[in-house]
């Protein structure tokens, strides 16, 4: 089956459609964003933040870290499959994509050739809008981090520790980006 015509404004529904060819589909305010598979350092760093990000949960439950492919659905015209997510947990825990509904606390795209500009600009500005406290954005070139909030309007640059603290009460998340960036690169 090959790609639909192409249409101006696009839903979630029109992506959910698409057939199933190995590649990631998604719409942010009616745009299509087709992207390929992702290259082998992107799927370690999604790995490795992952990991950190499910240890820390165990230890203080506030959360549950995922990972894509995901539907999360922002809105009828926005579906977005971030590389690693965090939702919260409690008597409304999800249960399927549809329960989550952009309800997320942390949301992280790793950088690849092809998607810079719509996880720096286009995604970015959607999470801002919906209240998704924290958005990342891993530069595995830079061997840095992007962090947005809500009402930034430009990024704090992470280039040696990352801290979350999703809960004011608990202890927060560290990360020593050195070892994390070496774990990714092998270097």
């Amino acid at each position: 089956m090959g790609m639909p015509q192409t249409v101006e404004q696009w839903t979630a529904a029109m992506v959910r459609a698409l057939p199933d060819d190995g590649k990631r589909y998604e719409c942010v305010d009616g745009e299509l964003f087709v992207t390929p598979a992702p290259r082998l350092l992107h799927q370690r760093a999604v790995r490795e933040l992952f990991l950190r990000l499910h240890a820390f949960l165990v230890e203080q439950p506030v959360g549950e870290a995922l990972w894509s492919p995901a539907d999360i659905e922002f809105d009828p015209r926005t579906l977005v499959q971030p590389d690693v997510f965090v939702v919260p947990v409690g008597a409304g825990r999800p249960r399927t994509w549809e329960d989550i509904g952009g309800r997320l606390l942390l949301a992280v795209e790793v950088l690849s050739p092809t998607t810079a500009r719509a996880d720096r600009v286009v995604k970015r500005r959607k999470y801002q809008r919906a209240g998704v406290p924290e958005y990342w954005v891993v530069d595995l070139d830079a061997r840095l981090v992007e962090r947005w909030r809500p009402g930034d309007e430009r990024p704090e640059l992470l280039m040696e520790r990352l801290s979350w603290r999703p809960d004011p009460a608990r202890p927060g998340l560290e990360i020593e980006l050195g070892v994390f960036f070496e774990a990714v690169l092998g270097e």
